[in-house]
């Protein structure tokens, strides 16, 4: 059924009827509908409520049947028995869309996910569209239109901004809501999801995305509906200039675990989340707060920074010294100043002091003039310099030397987080700040975190390479069958790929591997082939640095006696030497698609915990970054005293290897490469496995 509103007419209706509308503010049908008259809602406004033929000085009709003209939008404050009736009522008289504030559907047991399908039965019907239930409404300061029952909305005005934020918790939009107008900051529009039975965060996001007064975009996420529908708007959203940022719960892992595979193991429902996320370039954010914050200031400052550093600014030793610590522990750059702007800073500061960070209290004793604003204009004005940290205690001319900085700010162009730590003594200086329209913080903790977030996103922008090109001359598909892939099946396929792969030979019994190791020259490396055995070294099915033929007589015997049936043959191996141990993984996610793992241990890798994700395929460049995020990354490049390694062929094979993958397709459970031994020269795949889909 053809959906009857766009997304923009419901979230600006011209006409709203609320279903349960009161008199009294103690229900929440009377508190929407004082506030919507009391904000100024200017399109058409019908009250429904059986007994009462006005309210508030509006015509109020008994259902909503009786309404001449059907509303666009209707919000619905009933209790769920009398819901459903409703619900079909409002679709038969024409209404677009429903906003459905009850609670007691999916969330509340068998009843009510009953009574919730009954709901979405009705949108699917009727083309008229369903928000919640069991959200908040919707705030739509713009358009003059709190459709909300919170008293967060007790407000004398409802503050327009350029921010969008879709919730899927209620109570945690409306306290953002209200947190962000204490800050001064405004939004576009507040989206509450609730339940999602029709209309789910994708479609408000697809939205926000080609709003243009929409500049950033927040998200608190509990699960999404559509994965590969997020990921295609947040795409777009960072090709539209707009910052995406997420506070996402259920982070601890309790997604996908195997005993079959690396990969599984680690690449679980969070990590691809993550990945995926890093990948479209939004950024994670810990705190809802922070992420609003750090929203605000994005806009304001909109051009990426290339610059990393920060710049610190204190009026106290003290501050100073917490605020470089802070800075170096969250992962964060301290800017290192040019010879030129350290000589500028000379001239204002004494020399311990004329360097990054700025202690204003190091003052040159014979000036006279007040040097607060000209000291931050030089340090912001040094091209290592990416944001600005202003850490305020209370000193003498607070507020003037306070509005000093926020001018410094302004002109600058760079992102200034200026934290005023003292209480009600600071309120001069924040009356300072917020006359020119700047936001603060009441802690440098609150800064430092808006910060990072902000350093993150022009991170990650900066990170985002061009899409995976395909190598020439790979084959379709790869070439494996359903079930489980052998070793040599899987290193066959990579090497159709272009993968180099350990030299081999197949043989049906022990005495077939000790002639086949003769051809290949010694030493060797024994393995059994089994379908059944997924990590070959933990049940001893194989044997390393072989040196003879009796050598690899015994092992084979031995692996036949302790293996049994297990065993359906030997692979004889050359043995290839390495440096470094990298594994190669990739499996299919349900909501995301195929991503591939890459990290440092081989049969250690959940032990190291050193890897990194990315959706498949990836490009050469994206592989090389994902390497550098490893802890064990030096180790590529000659760490003490160690040869600089292949890093080259590594990049090349990670990209081969995640086409093989995605050119699984839905065929792929998981695949891996494990290890691949890294030398000076080369990059080689010793031993791998696959579970295809049967």
């Amino acid at each position: 059924m053809t959906p009857r509103l766009s997304i923009r007419q419901i979230l600006e209706p011209q006409s709203v009827a609320i279903l349960g509308a009161s008199e009294s503010r103690g229900k929440f049908g009377g508190r929407i509908l004082f506030n919507m008259i009391r904000h100024g809602y200017a399109g058409r406004l019908v009250p429904i409520n059986r007994g009462r033929s006005e309210l508030r000085g509006l015509p109020a009709f008994p259902d909503i049947s009786a309404v001449p003209v059907a509303p666009q939008v209707a919000i619905v404050a009933l209790p769920g028995a009398e819901l459903v009736a409703s619900l079909r009522a409002a679709a038969l008289a024409g209404v677009g869309a429903c906003v459905v504030i009850s609670t007691g559907f999916a969330e509340a047991g068998e009843e009510g996910a009953a009574m919730q399908a009954e709901i979405a039965a009705i949108a699917r019907a009727s083309g008229m569209r369903i928000l919640g239930p069991n959200c908040m409404g919707l705030i739509v300061p713009h358009h003059r239109m709190p459709l909300c029952s919170s008293v967060v909305l007790d407000t004398d005005r409802l503050p327009t901004g350029q921010i969008g934020m879709i919730s899927q918790s209620g109570a945690l939009m409306v306290s953002v809501f209200d947190r962000a107008n204490t800050d001064g900051i405004g939004f576009r529009h507040c989206v509450s999801l609730g339940n999602q039975v029709d209309l789910e965060i994708c479609d408000f996001l697809e939205f926000m995305v080609d709003d243009p007064g929409t500049k950033a975009i927040c998200l608190y996420v509990e699960g999404l509906r559509d994965g590969a529908r997020f990921r295609r708007a947040a795409e777009a959203a960072r090709a539209a200039g707009k910052p995406v940022i997420m506070v996402k719960t259920g982070r601890t892992e309790a997604g996908v675990k195997s005993a079959q595979s690396h990969t599984a193991s680690l690449a679980g429902s969070f990590a691809v989340f993550e990945a995926v996320c890093r990948d479209a370039g939004v950024i994670q954010a810990r705190d809802p707060d922070d992420m609003v914050r750090a929203a605000n200031l994005l806009i304001r400052n909109p051009t990426p920074r290339a610059a990393r550093g920060v710049g610190i600014v204190s009026t106290s030793g003290g501050g100073a010294g917490i605020a470089c610590d802070r800075v170096s522990e969250m992962g964060l750059e301290l800017a290192v100043l040019s010879p030129e702007t350290r000589a500028s800073l000379g001239e204002l500061l004494l020399p311990p002091q004329a360097d990054n960070p700025i202690d204003m209290g190091g003052r040159r004793p014979e000036l006279s003039d007040d040097i607060t604003g000209e000291a931050a204009r030089r340090l912001l004005a040094d091209p290592a310099v990416g944001y600005g940290l202003v850490v305020l205690t209370s000193m003498p001319f607070f507020a003037e030397r306070t509005r000093q900085l926020g001018e410094v700010a302004l002109a600058s162009g760079k992102p200034m987080f200026l934290a005023l730590t003292p209480g009600q003594a600071a309120d001069g200086p924040r009356a300072a700040l917020r006359e020119l329209g700047l936001p603060w913080f009441d802690r440098f903790e609150d800064a430092l975190r808006a910060m990072e977030i902000v350093a993150t996103h022009d991170r990650l922008l900066a990170e985002i390479s061009a899409p995976a090109a395909r190598p020439p001359g790979l084959p379709d598909a790869p070439a494996l069958p359903a079930g489980a892939a052998t070793e040599t099946e899987v290193k066959q396929a990579l090497a159709a790929y272009g993968i180099a792969t350990a030299r081999e030979v197949l043989a049906a019994t022990p005495e077939a591997a000790a002639r086949a190791a003769q051809l290949l020259g010694f030493p060797v490396v024994l393995k059994a082939v089994s379908r059944r055995i997924a990590h070959k070294s933990d049940v001893g099915a194989v044997a390393l640095n072989l040196p003879d033929a009796a050598a690899v007589l015994t092992a084979a015997n031995d692996m036949a006696r302790k293996l049994g049936d297990l065993v359906e043959g030997f692979s004889v191996q050359e043995m290839v030497a390495g440096e470094a141990e990298i594994v190669l993984g990739a499996r299919r996610d349900p909501q995301f698609g195929t991503v591939v793992l890459v990290g440092f241990g081989g049969v250690l890798v959940e032990l190291l915990g050193d890897f990194a994700l990315a959706p498949a395929p990836v490009s050469p460049a994206r592989a090389r970054a994902m390497l550098e995020s490893l802890r064990l990354a030096p180790l590529l490049h000659g760490a003490r005293g160690r040869p600089a390694l292949a890093v080259e062929a590594l990049c090349d094979a990670i990209s081969r290897f995640s086409f093989v993958a995605a050119d699984l397709g839905e065929r792929l459970v998981d695949i891996e490469a494990n290890p691949l031994l890294v030398s000076a020269e080369r990059a080689v795949a010793v031993d791998g496995r696959a579970m295809l889909a049967v």
